[in-house]
């Protein structure tokens, strides 16, 4: 378990999950999902570069289509809301509440989690009498984690186009440009601050002008 790590938003929080199930045995869950537009994708790679599995450091993804490990207890309802089955198991859930959003994720190395002893010594848990990985299989290829949502400064949809892609990557290039004992003295400047007084600093570093950041705290590529 990496020393940082924390449950991903909204997604892998161990809790009674809800499903409808339709009249056959087969759970049935419509998502409205999106393939990442080929020139964003590419240009986020560029600026971040790939890691040791030759894949991007840097990806955006749809919110419907980011899906974790879960696991607990879920309680599995027909279409009237009447208790069909619970049952213990590992499911993949949306990641993050903002299923209707673009999310931008930076990869992490296996390491970062700790060693598999470390992982599952924290995240088993006993449910019902069976021990289960709440957070899913130690992740041996790294995982991506949330650096910012895309949103407009009131919290409404924005768009990925190429335009948004560009300012991104501008800020991605411009971290991994910054001398690395800056880029520490920005944590520690973190740390110093009220999270509000934070992110409004993060978002004038960048850019005045960039709506993609506008009130999201940005990540420094150390």
């Amino acid at each position: 378990m990496p020393q940082n790590r924390k449950p991903r938003p909204g997604g892998n929080r161990r809790g009674t999950i809800h499903r409808a199930l339709a009249a056959t045995p087969c759970i049935t869950i419509l998502r409205e999902t999106h393939d990442t537009p080929p020139q964003v994708a590419a240009r986020l790679a560029h600026a971040g570069g790939f890691n040791r599995y030759g894949e991007p450091n840097y990806r955006a993804i749809w919110g419907w289509n980011c899906l974790a490990w879960i696991g607990g207890t879920f309680a599995d309802r027909d279409e009237r809301g009447n208790l069909v089955r619970e049952v213990v198991e590992l499911r993949r859930e949306p990641k993050y509440p903002a299923v209707n959003r673009w999310h931008i994720e930076r990869w992490m190395p296996p390491e970062s989690y700790g060693s598999p002893r470390q992982w599952y010594a924290q995240s088993i848990e006993r449910e019902n009498g069976i021990s289960i990985p709440a957070l899913g299989p130690y992740p041996s290829r790294g995982d991506y984690e949330h650096c910012f949502t895309l949103e407009d400064p009131q919290g409404g949809f924005l768009q990925l186009t190429t335009a948004a892609a560009e300012h991104i990557a501008h800020a991605i290039e411009y971290a991994r440009k910054s001398p690395r004992p800056a880029g520490k003295r920005r944590l520690n400047d973190r740390q110093q601050r009220e999270e509000a007084a934070y992110d409004q600093w993060a978002y004038d570093v960048l850019d005045d002008a960039v709506p993609a950041f506008h009130r999201q705290p940005f990540v420094t590529v150390l």
